[in-house]
């Protein structure tokens, strides 16, 4: 039977590709955006290779092991040691917290004193610098909750246990279950210090979640994504960011606006990539070698920072170790302790991620600038803004993400001009 030509062929219904519609299928789309960028990435290996021939030094990294400066660095690394052994030392001895402090404060300033004599290359000492400034902060927290710890227990001795330090360690210290594995003060012990200071984490616990054996499958594919990766970054970094910044070739004062806009978007774009990269290699592949290895089972290293609404809950979601010991050791305490607003206790975390920023830039390129500083600290007012697009017109994960492309190349680009042209601007 044949249909009715008379029946309406019209009602209330969206266009597909807007919100109202319901539509939320666009896998064909998805599958055209890969085809694209397969293709424009392509063109962009084929007219690298055009422009620059082959720049990869394959025996780098042995010239690299083979040149002396380096040394230096790793002598530096294995010094770190010193600060390590003086902390437990101090802490067995039950010394002052001034003594702590001072120690914890030589362990950020010897290496600058250090690299500003021995001047090694800024690679090997950039890896030395992030050593140190990782120390520094498990140590924080091996103090901070050892002192919470040795309080509680002088007061189960006395007979005169209190709310209030029972309240501290209940925030401090990770709920276990009925079967507590160590006590203080069993656990001051260079074994069990040298294992939190290897262990995937900022925070200090007397007993953490443990696997019962080393998952072999997984380690050998996160080694071999390792090696991958860090070969791809190495290539990427040669082939295609170095020349870059080479053409880069004069001060800024001496180019085009749209020369400097278009050396900063092609910055944009490598670096980003090359981050992104870095990201996986470090917060996925090795940080989950690491706790395979030491058989340490909460792998929490990160959120779904790629789906952050504003910059705030992007910086809690994308570092969780950092983010987790700053609520812990900063955040909760300026609240708690000092009375300090959630805003204002917020922005001594934001000042606080800002000097280590720095830091780690400025101290191995022996170059004490504020760029790092400044592309932190002006994060702050950001996530204000980012927040208020987001209720307005939901497009606060936009401007998340142009925030990360952007300000890290911004940041590359004013060092660079301080560190290689720096001797020709006073000239000029």
């Amino acid at each position: 039977m044949s249909e009715r030509i008379d029946l309406p062929c019209h009602s209330s219904r969206s266009s597909l590709l807007s919100s109202s519609s319901g539509y939320n299928n666009y896998r064909g789309l998805l599958n055209l955006v890969y085809i694209l960028l397969a293709m424009g990435g392509g063109r962009l290996v084929l007219e690298n290779l055009l422009k620059y021939g082959l720049l990869v030094q394959l025996d780098l990294p042995i010239i690299f092991l083979k040149d002396p400066t380096q040394w230096s660095a790793f002598i530096l690394i294995l010094l770190v040691n010193i600060f390590i052994f003086i902390t437990y030392y101090l802490e067995v001895k039950v010394k002052s917290t001034l003594s702590q402090l001072i120690n914890l404060f030589m362990l950020l300033i010897f290496p600058v004193i250090y690299i500003e004599i021995r001047k090694p290359n800024p690679i090997g000492t950039f890896l030395a610098v992030s050593i140190y400034s990782i120390v520094f902060l498990k140590l924080i927290s091996y103090i901070h909750i050892n002192c919470l710890c040795r309080m509680q227990w002088i007061n189960d001795n006395k007979g005169k246990k209190t709310d209030i330090f029972e309240e501290s360690l209940n925030d401090y210290v990770t709920e276990k279950s009925s079967t507590i594995l160590v006590k203080y003060p069993d656990n001051l012990s260079l074994k069990d210090l040298y294992y939190f200071l290897f262990a995937p984490t900022l925070c200090y616990e007397l007993n953490y979640p443990r696997t019962t054996g080393i998952h072999k499958n997984s380690l050998v594919r996160r080694l071999c994504e390792i090696l991958f990766l860090s070969s791809l970054e190495y290539i990427l970094i040669q082939q295609w960011t170095l020349p870059i910044l080479r053409s880069i070739d004069r001060p800024l004062n001496e180019l085009s606006t749209f020369t400097i806009i278009e050396h900063l978007l092609r910055l944009a774009i490598a670096n980003h990539l090359i981050w992104l990269i870095f990201f996986y290699l470090i917060f996925h592949s090795c940080l989950n070698v690491v706790a395979d290895l030491l058989q340490f089972d909460d792998r929490h290293f990160y959120s779904d920072w790629w789906n952050a609404e504003d910059i705030a809950d992007f910086w809690k979601k994308w570092n969780i170790p950092v983010h987790t010991w700053c609520k812990r050791h900063i955040y909760k305490p300026l609240i708690k302790d000092y009375g300090l607003s959630k805003a204002m206790a917020s922005f001594f975390v934001f000042l606080i991620s800002a000097f280590f920023h720095e830091y780690l830039i400025s101290v191995p390129l022996r170059m004490f600038r504020i760029w790092s500083f400044i592309a932190i600290l002006v994060q702050v007012p950001m996530a204000f803004i980012v927040k208020y697009m987001n209720r307005e017109a939901r497009y606060g994960n936009i401007a998340v993400w142009i925030s990360l492309i952007l300000l890290q190349p911004i940041a590359i680009i004013l060092y660079l001009q301080d560190y290689y042209y720096k001797d020709y601007v006073q000239q000029n």
